[in-house]
């Protein structure tokens, strides 16, 4: 049986004209056109394929991926809208995802627009079609995350107590506001890290790992940086969160964290004693760069 709105392994039953029929199972046969047809694909052989409706809201199959699947939420651009109907969006494949204003809620969307939806097959048309009525498509089973997980993150909205957040594109989530000094907004999304999953099925969130793991891992990023940038950054103690997110992808307490590892082991100069980073381990086993005294110019010295 072939599951609408999702990736399935079909069988190729024969060609056609316009392509390739596969078993859909009680959906009987199911076209994949001719622009997703490979030479290596032969009668009985089965392959994977994503199942929608094309504009004539027939079932066809396609071998691109979109950026959600039934059951999912994402973040997608409105592309256009229908005064009649509703709006369309983005979703990766040839044909639009269709948002209806019914399902809209008190929103409104003009081209060019974000839209965090959840996609879903009406149970009336059998048609795959966004909502951004959230709450109704959020799953209530309790996820089997272990603590310091990587996860997917899309804000979606604000509380009194931090961010709300879709995980993995299923889960409800908080990071709360003192996890993050990063100003955001609807619609951004990263890699997170669960910081706790509550028996009815909350879940907290961190910006970034916990523990040594983070000051390992974003010492590692910090010397990469610093080794691309030829030694020198200008960043000190005074440097905004948002320019050091920015830059090096972490918090700016997870930048000191890191810092700390690094002076500890040798590789840079004493913390903030200058305007810039300034990198001291050894490359190519000869080269290194030291403390700058003077920024306008860097001075590279070789080992006698």
């Amino acid at each position: 049986m072939a599951n609408i709105g999702k990736f399935n392994t079909l069988r190729i039953l024969e060609p056609s004209a316009h392509g390739l029929y596969l078993d859909g199972g009680e959906h009987e046969m199911i076209l994949l056109p001719t622009r997703y047809v490979t030479n290596e694909m032969r009668v009985g052989d089965e392959i994977e394929v994503f199942i929608y409706n094309d504009s004539e809201d027939r079932l066809v199959a396609t071998t691109e991926t979109p950026f959600a699947r039934a059951g999912e939420f994402a973040y997608l651009e409105v592309v256009s809208v229908n005064e009649r109907v509703g709006a369309f969006l983005d979703w990766g494949l040839s044909k639009d995802l269709f948002l209806p204003f019914r399902e809209q809620g008190d929103l409104s969307f003009t081209v060019g627009d974000g839209a965090i939806v959840a996609v879903y097959v009406d149970e009336y048309t059998n048609r795959i079609v966004a909502s951004t009525r959230l709450h109704r498509h959020l799953s209530n089973t309790t996820p089997a995350y272990e603590p310091n997980a990587p996860v997917h993150v899309l804000i979606y909205g604000e509380s009194p107590l931090g961010f709300k957040a879709i995980i993995d594109k299923q889960h409800r989530g908080l990071l709360y506001y003192a996890e993050t000094s990063d100003k955001l907004e609807p619609g951004d999304q990263f890699t997170g890290y669960i910081k706790k999953v509550h028996s009815n099925g909350n879940i907290d969130l961190r910006r970034d790992p916990a523990g040594r793991q983070r000051a390992d891992k974003f010492s590692e990023v910090i010397m990469e940086k610093l080794v691309g940038a030829d030694g020198c950054m200008p960043f000190n103690e005074k440097s905004t969160s948002e320019s050091i997110r920015e830059t090096f992808g972490m918090s700016k307490k997870a930048f000191k964290q890191a810092w700390a590892v690094l002076i500890k082991a040798g590789k840079v100069t004493d913390r903030f004693e200058t305007e810039f980073l300034t990198l001291r381990s050894k490359w190519d086993g000869q080269m290194f760069i030291e403390k700058i005294p003077d920024h306008s110019t860097k001075q590279q010295h070789r080992k006698g």
